[in-house]
């Protein structure tokens, strides 16, 4: 039978594992097996980048710490041994470099885990980690506005076009326009009253 100093020792890493998966984005579970030294090396670096922790703990821990946090539906994922990969502030970026290393790394799987609160099957973390990062969407955003202003600006430019050759008079003025620093100098000094001498 364990000791109790071991019991004790195991509770304090249960519920010290409960504590950190409260704060998390993300929890990854991850099949560990057939990882060498250099690849750990470099996943463990990569995930750093995205302010990502990969710890390799037992499954037991593990399963008693999601327990204890009430998640449920991964018990069956706890099986031979696991990567436990975490994040406290962008769930995307670690499992999008963690999809990435499976594409390279064959025996390195996804076995589920729990984003923002929602436990998911490898099939939808995969899936979310194929979307575009953020930064990738507001470029594309900002790439499908710029091009609609410049629709308007050419559209613009030919109503100007036929109104000129029409004969009619065409101005352009830019309302609202901040006056530069010399044109508020020149507006001040004509707006003060002249002092008497």
């Amino acid at each position: 039978m364990a000791s109790e100093k071991s019991l004790n020792k195991k509770k304090t890493e249960v519920t010290e594992l409960a504590n950190k998966m409260k704060e998390a984005k993300l929890i990854l579970l991850t099949d560990y097996r057939g990882i060498n030294v250099v690849d750990d090396t470099e996943l463990r670096k990569n995930l750093r980048e995205v302010n990502a922790t990969c710890n390799v703990i037992k499954n037991n821990i593990i399963g008693r710490a999601l327990k204890e946090n009430g998640v449920e539906g991964l018990e069956e994922t706890l099986v031979g041994p696991t990567a436990l990969i975490m994040s406290n502030e962008d769930y995307l970026s670690a499992s999008k470099t963690i999809y990435n290393f499976t594409k390279t790394h064959d025996f390195y799987t996804i076995k589920g885990g729990v984003i923002d609160g929602k436990v998911m099957s490898a099939e939808e973390i995969i899936t979310l980690a194929k979307l575009p990062s953020r930064e990738d969407l507001l470029s594309m955003l900002a790439g499908a506005l710029l091009a609609n202003i410049s629709k308007v600006a050419v559209a613009l430019n030919e109503v100007k076009k036929l109104k000129e050759e029409s004969g009619e008079k065409v101005t352009v003025s830019v309302a609202n326009e901040a006056p530069s620093t010399e044109e508020a100098k020149a507006e001040e000094t004509e707006t003060k009253p002249e002092s008497a001498e």
